[in-house]
C-alpha cells in the first residue's frame, strides 16, 4: 500500500471535483475548490475521520468494497479506478468486476438528471447505481448480494419483486426481461456469470423456463410502465434505454407520462423514502 500517493491521489480528485458534477450546490460560502471531504464521506457512505486518515496517510489498508465505494462517490474513470486501486495494495477490477462498476460519465449523467428518476444498469439486469428520485420511486435496489442482485432473478423467483407493477403488466414485463436477456445471453456467449444467471432461472422459476423455450429475442429500449407506490398510488411512467458502445451497461430514464404523475412525483420527493422489503 503506497500511503502518501494514495492521499495525494485522493485529497487531488477530491479537490478537481465540482459540486454540482455530483448533485450539490455550490453555495455562497464555499471556501473548498471542490468537494468537502464530508461530502465525499456521505457520498461513499463512510465516515468523515475516516477521510481525513486516507487523505494524511494515516489509515489501515482500505478493503477493495470501500474503494469502490470511493471510486464512485469521486466519479473516476476506469483508468483512475485502477490506479486507486494499486495504490490501495489491491489487484484492481478486471473484465465483469470492472463492468459491476458503473462508469463515471454515467454517474454523471445521474447527477445532473437531479429529480428525474434515473438508474444505472449492467446488461444482466444489476443496479449499479440509482439517484435519490429513484430510489423514493422504487427502495434502494444497489444494496443486494449474489443471485438477487439481478433484477430479473428477483423477479421470477420473489413475488414481493413484483409489488411495485400493476397486474396488466406483469406478462409484458415478464416477456421483456426473458427476451432481453436472450440477447445478453448470445452477445456473451460462453460467459460464466451469464450462464449462471440462466441456469439458476431455468432451475427455480417455472415460469422463466416456460417463456426462456419461447427463444424470443429483443433488446430494451424505450417503454412505458406503471408503478404501484405504497404512499403516493400509480405512477405512470416512460422509460427511455441508453447504452454504452459495448452494451455493457445501461442509462434508465424514466420521465413521468401524465400531469397525474407529475404531481405524485412532486409529493414524493416530500414525504420522503418508504421502506422496502423486496
Amino acid at each position: 500500500m503506497q500511503r502518501e500517493q494514495l492521499a495525494d491521489f485522493l485529497r487531488r480528485r477530491r479537490e478537481a471535483i465540482r459540486p454540482a458534477e455530483v448533485g450539490l450546490a455550490d453555495g455562497p460560502r464555499r471556501r473548498t475548490a471542490g468537494l468537502r471531504r464530508e461530502e465525499v464521506a456521505r457520498l461513499a457512505g463512510i465516515s468523515v475521520d475516516y477521510v481525513v486518515r486516507l487523505e494524511q496517510g494515516r489509515s489501515s489498508q482500505p478493503s477493495a468494497q470501500l474503494l469502490s465505494a470511493l471510486a464512485r462517490a469521486l466519479r473516476l474513470s476506469d483508468d483512475e479506478r485502477a490506479h486507486l486501486f494499486h495504490l490501495a495494495g489491491h489487484q484492481a477490477p478486471l473484465g465483469a468486476g470492472t463492468a459491476r462498476q458503473a462508469r463515471a460519465g454515467l454517474l454523471r449523467m445521474l447527477d445532473l438528471l437531479g429529480d428525474t428518476p434515473a438508474l444505472v444498469m449492467s446488461d444482466l439486469g444489476e443496479v449499479l447505481a440509482q439517484n435519490r428520485s429513484a430510489e423514493l420511486m422504487n427502495g434502494d435496489h444497489t444494496r443486494f448480494t449474489g443471485d438477487r442482485r439481478y433484477l430479473t432473478y428477483r423477479w421470477f423467483t420473489e413475488p414481493d419483486a413484483r409489488a411495485v407493477l400493476s397486474d396488466e403488466d406483469m406478462e409484458h414485463r415478464s416477456r421483456q426481461m426473458v427476451a432481453d436477456l436472450r440477447a445478453v445471453a448470445g452477445r456473451r456467449a460462453g460467459e460464466p456469470e451469464v450462464e449462471r444467471l440462466v441456469k439458476r432461472l431455468l432451475a427455480d422459476s417455472d415460469e422463466f423456463r416456460r417463456m426462456w423455450a419461447d427463444h424470443e429475442v429483443k433488446v430494451r429500449r424505450s417503454d412505458r410502465k406503471s408503478f404501484l407506490h405504497p404512499r403516493v398510488g400509480r405512477l405512470t411512467m416512460d422509460c427511455e434505454t441508453l447504452v454504452t458502445p459495448d452494451l455493457g451497461q445501461q442509462l434508465l430514464v424514466l420521465t413521468p407520462a401524465d400531469d397525474d404523475t407529475r404531481e405524485r412525483l412532486a409529493l414524493l420527493r416530500v414525504v420522503g423514502v418508504e421502506e422496502f422489503s423486496v
